[in-house]
């Protein structure tokens, strides 16, 4: 798995999310994956959460298996250091400006071939951060309980940058499949903000608030289908789906609420067995059924009893909680151990196919592979690298 993109080389400018993770995701299934980064790092270098020591948590798990080539940004020589390296390998991963001096025109002259996929905010080139974007699309205005009226909330998951960043990682390979039967690169640009508003309307959002009427609060209830949190006797909070025929029978059956619903059902003159829309239709009469079965009964009898029918549910946790769940993180093949720059020892995230597995790689120290790559990817004699950093070019 790890050798999937072996002899892949791309060379990363990025910062925040989108781009970061696009990078991530091709080191993880074992592309060279060369970030250049600003002496003393970039604008997310110390981001949020940090360890206690300010070393940033955020960026050394978006940047595990890459190498890191520290540059002095603000000069010209280093500028040009960088134009070169972004030229070196054929692929270029980048969220800087359109028309900086890491233009795809001003790199293609440098290589023709070069392939850049550039995440942007706008298509415009105008600012965006998935925050902004998600306000405009609408989301926080249907996040959360009906009792709010026009008050947003917004949800703390970047899923516009955690799309776009996937987005950019498949538009990377596609384009070197493109260049390998046509011969040519060219820049590709992949919008934040059309990521999320052409996510939305995928998924008939943007038609239904056309075609049928803008959709309301539901607080917790699963939209179209029959899906809810529901609290047991013991006072566990489950999450209960009931998407197919077998889920909902199933969990009928667990709950012994075969009469009840069937007398639901001869009122409305209605099936729920088939039907998900019309088990949310309905949730009015069917989810005081559920509440009142879950209230007499705890989480140790009920969990068994709707795994052995294959029900699909789910508990509420904390993060914390989370990172100490042996399904989730602690017995989970997917974490492992990884030396860290903050120096913190957790469980790191490894490529989230199941088979095969490889283990999580540590981040790069900032500007650990100077050395290594200006020799590698240009060539550079170990007299010019030492003058580079007598100069304070490099770091």
């Amino acid at each position: 798995m790890a050798g999937l993109l072996s002899g892949l080389a791309v060379v990363e400018a990025s910062s925040f999310v989108a781009s970061p993770t696009a990078g991530l995701y091709l080191a993880q299934l074992g592309a060279e994956v060369i970030r250049i980064d600003q002496i003393g790092g970039g604008p997310d270098f110390r981001r949020w959460p940090q360890a206690p020591n300010g070393a940033s948590l955020y960026w050394e798990n978006l940047n595990r298996g890459k190498k890191s080539v520290a540059l002095d940004l603000a000069r010209p020589e280093g500028r040009e250091l960088m134009q070169a390296l972004a030229a070196s390998t054929g692929q270029f991963l980048t969220n800087y400006p359109v028309d900086g001096f890491l233009a795809h025109a001003a790199l293609a002259k440098r290589r023709s071939e070069l392939i850049t996929v550039r995440v942007m905010g706008t298509a415009q080139g105008g600012p965006a951060l998935d925050y902004t974007v998600n306000a405009a699309v609408g989301i926080p205005q249907i996040t959360g309980p009906a009792e709010l009226g026009d008050t947003p909330v917004n949800h703390v998951l970047p899923a516009w940058d955690l799309l776009t960043g996937a987005y950019a990682a498949f538009t990377m390979l596609a384009a070197v499949q493109h260049r390998a039967a046509s011969g040519s690169g060219g820049e590709y640009r992949i919008p934040l903000q059309d990521v999320a508003t052409g996510s939305i309307a995928n998924l008939g959002m943007i038609a239904e608030a056309l075609v049928t009427a803008p959709r309301p609060r539901l607080g917790n209830d699963v939209f179209g289908a029959f899906g809810r949190d529901f609290v047991t006797a013991d006072g566990k909070r489950l999450m209960l789906m009931a998407i197919t025929p077998k889920q909902w029978s199933g969990l009928v059956a667990v709950l012994g609420l075969g009469e009840a619903v069937a007398r639901v059902e001869a009122e409305r003159r209605v099936s729920f067995a088939v039907d998900e829309g019309l088990r949310f239709a309905h949730r009015d009469a069917l989810f005081p059924l559920i509440e009142a079965s879950l209230a007499r009964r705890t989480s140790g009898e009920l969990i068994p009893a709707l795994e052995s029918h294959g029900c699909c549910f789910g508990g509420y946790q904390s993060v914390a909680e989370a990172a100490h769940d042996p399904a989730l993180v602690t017995a989970n093949p997917l974490f492992g151990s990884a030396a860290n720059p903050s120096g913190e020892c957790y469980p790191a995230a490894s490529a989230f196919l199941s088979e095969p597995r490889a283990p999580p790689r540590s981040a790069p120290q900032l500007g650990a592979h100077t050395e290594e790559v200006l020799a590698e990817r240009l060539g550079l004699s170990a007299a010019e690298i030492g003058r580079l950093h007598d100069d304070g070019l490099i770091g």
